[in-house]
């Protein structure tokens, strides 16, 4: 028998949005895969095998290198209580099997989670996390992390950011990798030819919107689902706004490190005040975030 689905509040907006964006970039992926084609007919075999190739890599292994490239260290009950009991209350009140917990070893205080699905799904805090945060402000963030499971979102993310690694990896071995060849100026595959990092580039940026637009949502989903199951907005709040706020202090080199991943956690962290990955950032705005906890609170008190 299937089991039931988790006690997490459904969220019809974030499914409404997982569909349509992953539809929206299969048609990208699609026409992407057709220009390449008709572009380089002689190599049709190597394209498939290519794409086909990176995107099972993608879907399979990401998860993994993600966690290993942030250092996530498999942890054991005896080794960190806390945090496994923590975890140990989400699942009881989500009715959630328990993930792979873990910790990585960083001053950065954050949070997050990998994985296809729930029996894959891994959630890790860093050491920084671990020192800040009441016991009440560590569940209500990975209640959070815990939700991007229930919800399957992370899966959603990892699929939708496939089409824009692809279309840099493509373009390089069009251009580079000896697929090229000379062809007439009006042979209308040439034409196709020159056209590819042109089309990679647009294909890469609207991929790159429709994924970012998705994470905000997603975020606002996974604070709006956390706060409703344990119950405490305020304390999910206060942690939203204490791991904010110590990110200045972090050493800068740090912080750079952790750039590359903020998709993937509770807060993001730039090394610079200002940079174009706040301008397009995966989350949404500190004050957007606790307006809505606020609100939730709110509601919660009537």
């Amino acid at each position: 028998m299937p089991r039931a689905r988790s006690r997490y509040a459904p969220d019809r907006g974030l499914t409404g949005r997982m569909v349509t964006t992953m539809f929206l970039i299969g048609l990208l992926y699609v026409v992407f895969v057709g220009v390449l084609l008709a572009a380089l007919r002689g190599s049709w075999p190597i394209i498939l095998i290519i794409t086909g190739g990176l995107f099972i890599a993608q879907f399979w292994f990401s998860d993994r290198i993600a966690a290993y490239g942030m250092g996530a260290r498999e942890v054991t009950p005896e080794q960190a209580p806390e945090l496994h009991g923590t975890i140990d209350r989400i699942c009881a009140l989500a009715d959630m099997p328990k993930p792979k917990v873990a910790i990585a070893e960083s001053d950065v205080p954050n949070a997050f989670a990998t994985g296809r699905s729930e029996k894959t799904a891994l959630v890790c805090a860093t050491t920084g996390l671990l020192r800040r945060l009441e016991p009440e402000e560590l569940e209500g963030v990975l209640a959070h992390e815990m939700s991007h499971v229930a919800h399957r979102d992370v899966a959603v993310m990892t699929i939708a950011s496939f089409l824009g690694v692809l279309a840099g990896i493509i373009t390089r071995i069009a251009l580079w990798g000896g697929f090229a060849r000379s062809r007439p100026g009006n042979d209308p595959a040439g034409i196709l030819l020159l056209l590819i990092p042109l089309i990679s580039a647009v294909v890469y940026a609207i991929s790159f919107l429709l994924t970012r637009l998705l994470s905000r949502y997603r975020e606002l989903s996974a604070d709006r689902a956390a706060a409703l199951l344990t119950g405490r907005p305020s304390a999910l709040a206060s942690a939203l706004t204490k791991v904010s706020g110590q990110m200045a202090s972090i050493p800068t080199e740090d912080l750079r490190k952790a750039e590359p991943y903020n998709a993937f956690y509770f807060v993001p962290a730039f090394s610079a005040k200002e940079s174009l990955g706040r301008l397009f950032s995966s989350h949404p705005t500190l004050e957007q975030r606790l307006d809505q906890l606020s609100r939730i609170s709110t509601d919660l008190s009537r």
